[in-house]
């Protein structure tokens, strides 16, 4: 196989475009759930501009909130159907987001580009999690945060939140987790599974 020829994961995740955001946490149509991910982020980051990179952002959701929160973003994602979608909805939401079809496990960006970085349901997916995580504080500045939404699902699939902290690089600093599975507006529905953020901050 080629260096540019989908492998089996992007040809999945491209055919499921047309239809991601008919979850509630994805399209984030309805205005109750869109406003519970708005008060999340606002909570996490700081009012001030930040440089934002949004990993495998999907169809863009979370990143046009930035956009529309002041910050300035890039957004990447592997399948490329998900990155058009993306385009479209900020055009549509007329903010300035910078959407790359790019690999999350290497984002190609020079060392501390960014001073946020948020990930939302990828890292479960992603091979060697924890030379991924190096790599993406790697491209923080000094002060810079870590914001991973993820879970554990019922399904057997995921990653429980103490694994996660036991994989993050030594140069991180103030890890910590909040549950979200008992926010049933960031989901559109009530959840049984086991669902979190956990945020980190590198060492000056």
């Amino acid at each position: 196989m080629s260096h540019d020829e989908p492998n089996k994961s992007q040809v999945f995740w491209n055919n499921e475009a047309k239809n991601f955001d008919k979850e509630a946490d994805h399209g984030l149509t309805n205005p109750v759930v869109r406003s519970a991910w708005t008060i999340l982020l606002k909570d996490h980051l700081p009012e001030k501009s930040q440089r934002v990179l949004d990993v495998g952002c999907g169809t863009g959701s979370l990143s046009v909130i930035l956009a529309e929160l002041g910050h300035q973003v890039v957004g990447i994602d592997f399948a490329s159907a998900m990155i058009e979608i993306a385009r479209q909805k900020a055009t549509t939401s007329r903010v300035s987001i910078q959407f790359q079809t790019m690999d999350a496990h290497q984002p190609d960006f020079p060392a501390h580009s960014f001073d946020f970085i948020i990930c939302r349901h990828v890292l479960w997916a992603l091979n060697e999690p924890e030379q991924v995580l190096q790599h993406w504080v790697n491209l923080l500045v000094p002060n810079g945060s870590l914001l991973l939404v993820e879970g554990f699902w019922s399904t057997g699939a995921g990653l429980h939140a103490d694994y996660i902290q036991q994989m993050m690089p030594e140069e991180m600093m103030n890890i910590q987790t909040f549950d979200l599975s008992d926010n049933s507006n960031l989901w559109g529905k009530d959840v049984q599974d086991k669902r979190y953020i956990i945020s980190a901050t590198v060492k000056p």
